[in-house]
Order: C-alpha cells, then sequence, then structure tokens
C-alpha cells in the first residue's frame, strides 16, 4: 500500500511540475489578453478601490494595474491618476469611477458622479475612447484635454473641450463639442443643451492636472523611451540616464538601500486575465517592472528600456510596448515551488517561489494563454531579440510543452542578489516579498533549472484584493448600480471572483484563457442594468450655438448661465478692453502673462535638469567607489567586515539622499517664490491696463 501511495505521490509531483510550468496556448488571436492596462500612478486624500468580481473596497495601492471591471472612488477632497499610455485619467473630489471596458482599441470610462480630467495624446483612426455619464455618452473625436464633471444627482454633466473635439449623445440626439468650449447637458430621455465659450477659469483641480501636465510634456525620459511605456514620466525624478557600452542609454534609479534588487520590494497580486502580477513599493516602479530589461553595469542595477516611438516611416510598422504581468523567470529545483499543488492550491512542505529579472534578449513566455503572435510582440516591443528566437522558444515551450529551460544561460541568475524569494503564503496572499524573504543559496540558484511560467495556484481573494487595507471610505449607496448611458455596448460584466476561483482551480491553478472566462459568463450579465445604450441619435444644435465657435463674436455669460447673453464678454468673463499688438512683431510686442510663464516654466526646466544631471554624476561616482570596496572585501572571508562594510555603505546612502532631498526642496522653494513673485508683477500691470483712461 505504502508503494503505490509514493509511486501515486511521485506521478502526481511531475504532473503538477509540467502543470505549473507550462503555459497555455491560445486558440486564437481574439484570446490574447489586452496589451495594455492602466496604472494607479498618483493618489492624494482618501482613495478607494474595487477589484472587478468582488464586492469588496480597499484603499487604492499606487502602482496597481488596473482594467475592465475594476473601480474607484475619490472621497471628498481626493485626487487620483491613472494612465493608459495614450492618454492620463485625473479624477477630483467625490468622484465615481470605473472602467467599462479597456482594450487595446477601446477605452471606456464610467462616471456616476464627480469630476474627470482626461489628457488624450494620441488616438488611432480606429480607436474608441468613451466616458458615460448618468445622462449621456462623450466620445472623443481627437487628441486633446478633456473634463466632464457630473452633479450629484445624476442629471446633469457639464462637458468642458480645452482642445480637440468631442461629441455628446444622449436622448435621440448628437452635439458636438469644439475646442474652447463648454457644454451643459441637462435632462436624461431629452437632453437641454447650451454650449458657450469656455471663460478659460481653473480651480485647483485644474492647476493640479496642468502641474501633471507638466511633468510629462518636459520629460527627458520620452528621448529614450516609448512614451507608450505607461509610468515613464517618473523616471526622471527619481533616476538618471547613462550610456553603456553593451546596452545603450540605460537607466539607473536612485536607491538608497544596500543590496537593492529589481523585483524585491513590492508585493504579487492576481488581476485575471494575466495571473499572478508584480506591484513595486517604489513611486517610479511601474514601466521598469512591466516594459523593457533589468541588467547590472558596473555592479549596479540598470533598466534597459523598449525603444522610444519611432519617426513615421513608410512601410514600417510600429509595435506599441505590451504590457506584462511581471518580466521574471522562476527558479526550479527542490527547494523552489515552480510546481504547487492543484485543487486546494496546496504547496510541499518546505518549498519557496523564488525569481529574478529577465535580461536583455532573453525571451519572455507568459504564463496565461496567448498566441504566437502575442509572444512575439510581447518580446520584439520590449527587447533587442530576434523574431526566429521568440518562435523557437513558442514551438519548445508551448507547441511542445518542454517547459524547463536547459540550453539558455540567464545573465542575471547568478548575480549576487538578484534571485528574489518568499513563501509560498506570501507570494499567494499579497504579503510585502522583503518582509517575508526567504534567503537562497547562491550557489544553488545559480545552477538551478528554469522555468518559464508563474507557479500554478489558484488565488485566494486577498491575492486580488491586493495589500491594500479596507477602505475606511466607499461611493454613496446611490452611486453604486447609477446607470450610465454609452454609445458602444460594453462587455458583460466580470465575473465573481468565487465563480473564477473554482474554474481556476480546475484549471490546475493556471490562469484562464478569455474564452474560458466567457463560458463561465452568467447569461443574466449580458445584460447590464447599470447601462443603458443610448437610442439612435441625430445631429442637433445647441442653445448660444453661433455665439459659441471659435472667431466669432462671443456674448455668452458663464457656463451654465443660459440665457445671461445681454452682457459682452471676453473669454474670461470679464467685460475689459483688451489692447492688439497684432500688427507689431513678436519680439516687440509687450510680454505678457502666459510669455513671462512660458520663459519662467522653460527655465525651472533647465535649473531641475541640471540638479538631475548633477545629482546622478554624484551618485554614480558614490557606486563605483563602493563597488570597489566590496570587491575587495569579497577576497575577504569575514562575515563581520562585509556587515560593516554595508553599515557604512547604507550610512553613506542615507546621506547622500538627504543632500539631495535638500537641495530639490531649496530649488522648489526658490522655483515658487519665484512664480509668485512673476505673478504678482503681472497683476499691477493689467489692471492699470483696464482703468479707464481720463
Amino acid at each position: 500500500m505504502r508503494k503505490h501511495v509514493l509511486q501515486l505521490a511521485s506521478l502526481l509531483s511531475v504532473a503538477l511540475a509540467l502543470a505549473l510550468f507550462a503555459p497555455q496556448r491560445a486558440a486564437a488571436d481574439e484570446d490574447d489578453p489586452p496589451s495594455r492596462v492602466a496604472r494607479l500612478g498618483f493618489t492624494r486624500g482618501a482613495v478607494s478601490f474595487n477589484p472587478a468580481g468582488t464586492d469588496d473596497w480597499v484603499t487604492a495601492v499606487v502602482n496597481r494595474p488596473v482594467t475592465t471591471g475594476d473601480k474607484l472612488w475619490n472621497d471628498d477632497g481626493a485626487v487620483s491618476e491613472l494612465s493608459i499610455g495614450s492618454a492620463v485619467i485625473r479624477l477630483g473630489g467625490k468622484t465615481g469611477f470605473s472602467f467599462l471596458n479597456l482594450t487595446d482599441s477601446i477605452t471606456q470610462l464610467r462616471v456616476t458622479e464627480g469630476t474627470l480630467n482626461v489628457r488624450v495624446r494620441n488616438l488611432d483612426t480606429d480607436e474608441v475612447f468613451e466616458v458615460d455619464t448618468p445622462n449621456l455618452a462623450f466620445s472623443v473625436l481627437r487628441p486633446g484635454n478633456y473634463k466632464i464633471s457630473v452633479n450629484e444627482a445624476g442629471d446633469t454633466t457639464v462637458v468642458l473641450v480645452r482642445d480637440g473635439q468631442g461629441e455628446v449623445t444622449g436622448g435621440g440626439a448628437a452635439y458636438t463639442v469644439h475646442p474652447g468650449e463648454v457644454g451643459t447637458f441637462a435632462g436624461a430621455d431629452e437632453l437641454s443643451a447650451d454650449v458657450e465659450s469656455w471663460d478659460e477659469s481653473e480651480n485647483d483641480f485644474d492647476d493640479w492636472c496642468a502641474d501633471r501636465d507638466r511633468r510629462i510634456d518636459h520629460s527627458i525620459s520620452s528621448r529614450y523611451v516609448s512614451t507608450d511605456a505607461i509610468g515613464y514620466e517618473d523616471l526622471d525624478e527619481y533616476g538618471g540616464w547613462r550610456p553603456t557600452p553593451d546596452y545603450g542609454t540605460v537607466w539607473f534609479p536612485h536607491v538608497a538601500i544596500v543590496g537593492w534588487a529589481p523585483y524585491h520590494y513590492g508585493h504579487w497580486v492576481y488581476i485575471a486575465p494575466w495571473g499572478y502580477t508584480w506591484v513595486d513599493d517604489a513611486p517610479w516602479g511601474f514601466a521598469p517592472f512591466h516594459y523593457g530589461r533589468w541588467v547590472t553595469v558596473g555592479g549596479v542595477w540598470g533598466w534597459v528600456p523598449c525603444a522610444p516611438r519611432p519617426v513615421a516611416v513608410v512601410g514600417v510598422a510600429y509595435v506599441r510596448p505590451v504590457y506584462a504581468p511581471a518580466l521574471v523567470a522562476w527558479v526550479g529545483g527542490p527547494h523552489f515551488a515552480v510546481g504547487i499543488g492543484i485543487g486546494g492550491g496546496g504547496f510541499a512542505a518546505g518549498v519557496s517561489v523564488g525569481w529574478f529579472p529577465l535580461g536583455p534578449r532573453e525571451v519572455y513566455v507568459p504564463s496565461y494563454p496567448v498566441s504566437r503572435a502575442y509572444v512575439t510582440n510581447v518580446n520584439i516591443s520590449n527587447t533587442v531579440v530576434d523574431r526566429t528566437v521568440v518562435n523557437n522558444y513558442y514551438n519548445t515551450t508551448v507547441i511542445n510543452k518542454n517547459v524547463t529551460v536547459t540550453n539558455v544561460r540567464y545573465v542575471n541568475q547568478g548575480v549576487p542578489g538578484a534571485v528574489s524569494a518568499t513563501t509560498p503564503q506570501a507570494f499567494t496572499s499579497a504579503q510585502p516579498v522583503a518582509r517575508n524573504s526567504v534567503t537562497v543559496n547562491a550557489r544553488e540558484v545559480a545552477s538551478a533549472p528554469v522555468g518559464v511560467s508563474a507557479p500554478a495556484a489558484a488565488p485566494t481573494k486577498q491575492a486580488v484584493l491586493g495589500a491594500g487595507a479596507p477602505a475606511t471610505v466607499r461611493p454613496p449607496a446611490a452611486l453604486a448600480n447609477r446607470a450610465v448611458v454609452a454609445k458602444t455596448a460594453p462587455p458583460p460584466a466580470p465575473v465573481a471572483f468565487a465563480k473564477q476561483q473554482q474554474a481556476i482551480q480546475a484549471n490546475g491553478g493556471r490562469p484562464l484563457a478569455m474564452s474560458q472566462m466567457r463560458q463561465i459568463q452568467p447569461e443574466t450579465a449580458q445584460a447590464r442594468p447599470n447601462v443603458r445604450i443610448a437610442p439612435p441619435s441625430k445631429p442637433a444644435t445647441p442653445q448660444n450655438v453661433n455665439a459659441n465657435r471659435p472667431g466669432m463674436p462671443n456674448n455668452a455669460g458663464q457656463p451654465g448661465q443660459a440665457g445671461k447673453t445681454n452682457a459682452p464678454a471676453t473669454a474670461s468673463g470679464q467685460n475689459v478692453s483688451q489692447k492688439s499688438y497684432s500688427d507689431r512683431p513678436p519680439s516687440s510686442r509687450p510680454a505678457t502673462g502666459s510669455n513671462i510663464n512660458a520663459q519662467l516654466d522653460q527655465k525651472h526646466q533647465q535649473e531641475t535638469q541640471q540638479l538631475r544631471e548633477q545629482q546622478d554624476q554624484e551618485r554614480q561616482k558614490l557606486e563605483q567607489q563602493q563597488q570597489q570596496e566590496r570587491q575587495k572585501a569579497q577576497q575577504s572571508a569575514d562575515e563581520a567586515k562585509q556587515q560593516q562594510l554595508n553599515q557604512k555603505h547604507q550610512q553613506q546612502l542615507d546621506q547622500l539622499e538627504q543632500k539631495h532631498t535638500q537641495q530639490e526642496q531649496q530649488l522648489q522653494q526658490k522655483q515658487q517664490q519665484e512664480r509668485q513673485k512673476a505673478k504678482t508683477a503681472s497683476k499691477p500691470a493689467k489692471e492699470k491696463d483696464d482703468k479707464p483712461h481720463k
């Protein structure tokens, strides 16, 4: 009997290893997951998050990937920012938001209350970008800057088009909103439309959005990395770009932890359909962990980016960088759970989960079902690698299911500290890896077999909720099921987590294919009670239409004050007499507030860039010094001396970090004073101009 049990256990362990190493082949290209997600890149104030398929609200965590079905609630006074690469979405206070759909060609947002600012930088000809509110659907027609506000009752939506162009659909009518216009749309079954010229008034939320936009516009990183790599704009502030002989220009993070390594300071969450996904702790920790590759140069970790978007060339197709949940390889061997139990998700005793970052030219094979084209694109868009090599990997690992890589030497596998390991419990419950780290034997991991896919284990609910604590604020009950109007039919509501979990368990702990998700979708989910498809619409003319077009005389009052057209007004809503200097060359015209601000912004940007370059050079010098000392210490087996050296290096990093922080604060204070001075200096001049001449 004991012999039969041992044989059964042995066969089961082999089956589990195969099940956990082997990625599944997607049935067709349409079964591939989206090549992009949204990144929650910034929060301030009380921001709550509800993962798709659950009823739980947790505190939002920065760097969490957000996708179809996920919801956010900004409480009063809070702000948050989401980026999808081609667009940035910012939420104001008391705003209810969710993604009805997020694919490669469709961005469909649901706003039940509050304020949304959207900056669309790129919009393909076949791409849909739609914002759905309780009484209308707003379609973005051109790249531009848009603001959508929904009142508390949900019966009025205000649409501001700073630049770009959009179309409002609702109540059987369609209204075009042009650049420099603001439209107020009231009612549900029938819209009352009032479109006026924007008075260029701004509030604190608008100023915050503008400041965030300036970070993107002035980003130095856009010279070296694709602007479609979500989160690239944060790299300027937290690291430096340096040329290298083997990998081109590489980004080196400014970390203040001795022995820091990628994919060590963060946690794993489970996000369908990709499965286990890395969420990094660093404020810059998105782009370098979902795009590109990592490598050590001179003993220091650097990120080799995906290439910048090229200038349009006839006959050359641009492949947008494809998002990956984590660009790592998994450590195998007797002490590592590349094979994890199916069914109940149990682990073998005494095993750990280990991984290390992929290096340049190394092939990433997804753990989730994908097509050959997907595997090709997720690799060639993120690193320089031959398509033939990628194709061979696909044939070997996906088609032939030869899941253990034995003939490839991974560049980072033997780097000291590169392999991170944690307990199975921490891995599957979104616990911090650094606080649940498992010490690994360097010699063992350097020669251990490597698996191409993540451990297969059905997620716990905590893995889906992530590291956020239970939320103390959530949207009012009235907003939970508030219906919105949609022009584009969204997909069915997300499958409930309990049902997904059962299906994943039945699938051996592996992520479900998109087709499998559709199969377990309940029939009732096809009809979404919180989405009303807009009836067929006809072009309509709003009130004040002739007074609002750019270049036309404008007698409109403030937005929301329809009918008050008897007082002449400028775009600012003030009755003033403006001077025109269009007959003079630009060099002879008096400086305006906008020109002064532009010049000051440029000066401040140059000062900031110079300081960052100086700090990076100083950090590089310290890194080289510390690396030389480490190499010298490695020749000695004295652990006490090595520990003392680490303490010395940590102290040096802390001091440098403190020095740089003080320098940045001093520069920010100086620049703030200069901005305030310029603002004060321009105000009296304007008031003097506005006084009537005696």
